[in-house]
């Protein structure tokens, strides 16, 4: 097919307009151009859109028909349906910039009884002290992004496909290339040249732990050890369907909903599953750098609220962290870091009647050697126990082996940035480099430090920018916050207008009557 790459165009950092024309690859002009099409382009765009940029003046890159799909596909595998709550707070609204109404005023105002319209405010009113944090349903942020989504006309500005690269351009600004459908358009590729580009492609990959990678590898099995951020629903069927025994692995927000998951069916059911959890870091008391930075722990877990603690959004944190560079930022990032997950007072419930019953059993160490076993029934690891973990009893001092079904991992271990084309492409070619943590190294302003191209600019935002100034990105409030930072250096560029009181307060109005922009 016409109009594809050249082996000039893939070598060269810096491009010419020339270039493109030599190659085919018919050009689009467009001021601002967002990648991704997940819900960090969505949260841009919306902002952008709010701040006076017409919808003619933007183009979204992405695979995706709808912004959520990707992140709702990994909440409905990761046991977080929508009727479950979500890990974020009531007011991090990524269809409302303002936070108000909140996801608890608006939960209250739909309600269908006193108690309804009572109970979402008045735990917001006495969180965290007499009640745990109120968190949305996962279908009010999806329905509520669905009608921003119409009322800011994103569709009308979507161009599906995949983003091959990003290069800058000799005259300033950038090209972008996309990879449409096959069939959607008349050359293999098209390119976007704009003034501004910004990235938000999520996470760069997840990656299993090495023995369960080698595990699946060697023994062509995807049924019995699998990822919790995969499909894996036959694995709650199968324990359905005779007595079995299953290792869940890790400690934060998912391993919590899948042992939830599995007891909630044990409890409905009648089941007699056997569930083994195996820690590699057994917490049992609150712990933490000094006492001005500790967070609970009990019964193995670590307990927080959200990722991170909540004034790194706008508090003292994140206040400091704006100032601090290099190593001192990457050691605040270890000391705030760490797996955890939310108090959640219903499955600490399941899981001390779990352990009083003998059905829910903890272990602490690593685990290897995973292997089937004999007869092809189920699975045997080999378990190296931690002899310094705080146990509720003596621990195991020499390594011992496990039987089980079903192996299912919640480490979430994410891949580095380079396993994603499109991030490995910047490093390789725009003069993006790696922040104190190993990511995108983004300024403050969540530009792409090294990135500039004349009067352009590179920004990107999400988990890619992990070990930033600002450490909450990979969250609803921070793709916000980032995405204000973003438009308020494009007005400052004199892209946009800037946000003024009177312009901010028509547009909550027009939000509130769901009326176009």
């Amino acid at each position: 097919m016409k109009g594809d790459l050249t082996r000039n165009l893939i070598d060269t950092d810096v491009w010419t307009d020339d270039m493109l024309v030599e190659s085919g690859i018919p050009v689009a002009e467009v001021p601002f151009v967002t990648i991704g099409g997940g819900i960090g382009s969505f949260v841009t765009f919306d902002t952008l859109r709010i701040y006076g940029v017409p919808a003619e003046s933007m183009v979204v890159l992405g695979p995706q028909d709808l912004p959520w799909s990707s992140y709702e596909y990994l909440t409905k595998v990761s046991q977080i349906p929508r009727q479950e709550r979500l890990r974020s707070d009531s007011a991090s609204t990524p269809d409302n910039i303002w936070g108000f109404p909140s996801y608890a005023v608006r939960e209250a105002l739909s309600a269908r009884s006193i108690g309804g319209f009572v109970r979402p405010l008045w735990q917001v009113f006495v969180e965290p002290v007499f009640a745990d944090y109120f968190t949305p349903r996962a279908g009010q942020a999806f329905e509520s992004m669905e009608r921003e989504f119409h009322r800011i006309g994103y569709a009308q500005s979507l161009r599906k496909g995949q983003v091959r690269m990003v290069r800058r351009r000799s005259n300033g600004g950038y090209f972008t290339i996309l990879t449409p459908p096959a069939g959607a358009a008349a050359t293999k590729r098209v390119a976007f040249r704009s003034r501004y580009v910004h990235v938000a492609v999520g996470y760069p990959g997840l990656r299993m732990l090495d023995d369960l990678q080698e595990y699946r590898e060697k023994y062509r099995d995807p049924s019995r050890v699998v990822n919790a951020y995969e499909p894996h629903e036959h694995v709650y069927r199968a324990l359905q369907k005779k007595p079995s025994t299953v290792m869940i692995r890790g400690s934060g927000i998912v391993a919590s909903r899948v042992l939830q998951r599995v007891i909630d069916d044990r409890d409905r059911l009648g089941l007699r599953t056997q569930i083994l959890h195996l820690f590699r870091t057994y917490v049992d008391k609150p712990h933490g750098p000094n006492i001005f930075m500790r967070r609970k722990g009990k019964d193995g877990w670590a307990h927080q609220g959200f990722n991170y603690p909540k004034s790194v959004w706008g508090g003292q944190l994140k206040a400091r962290m704006r100032k601090l560079e290099g190593d001192a930022r990457r050691r605040a990032y270890q000391e705030m870091g760490g797996t955890n997950t939310p108090v959640r007072r219903n499955w600490q419930e399941q899981l001390a009647r779990g352990r009083t019953e003998g059905w829910y059993q903890v272990m602490a160490g690593s685990a290897g050697n995973l292997r089937p076993e004999p007869g092809g029934h189920g699975v045997v690891t080999t378990i190296v126990p931690d002899p310094t973990a705080p146990l509720p009893f003596p621990p195991p001092t020499q390594p011992y082996d496990a039987r089980i079904d079903y192996v299912i991992d919640c480490t979430g271990l994410e891949a580095d940035i380079r396993e994603h084309r499109l991030l490995a492409d910047l490093l390789a070619h725009t003069g993006a480099g790696r922040n104190p943590v190993g990511r995108l190294d983004v300024d403050r302003t969540f530009e792409l430090i090294g990135t500039r191209s004349g009067t352009g600019r590179l920004y990107a935002s999400g988990s890619a920018t992990l070990g930033g100034y600002f450490p909450g990105v990979d969250t609803f409030l921070g793709l916000q916050i980032a995405a204000q930072e973003i438009a308020d250096d494009l007005a400052a560029n004199g892209f946009c207008r800037r946000m003024g009181s009177v312009r901010s307060t028509r547009q909550w109005w027009l939000w509130v009557r769901n009326r176009e922009i």
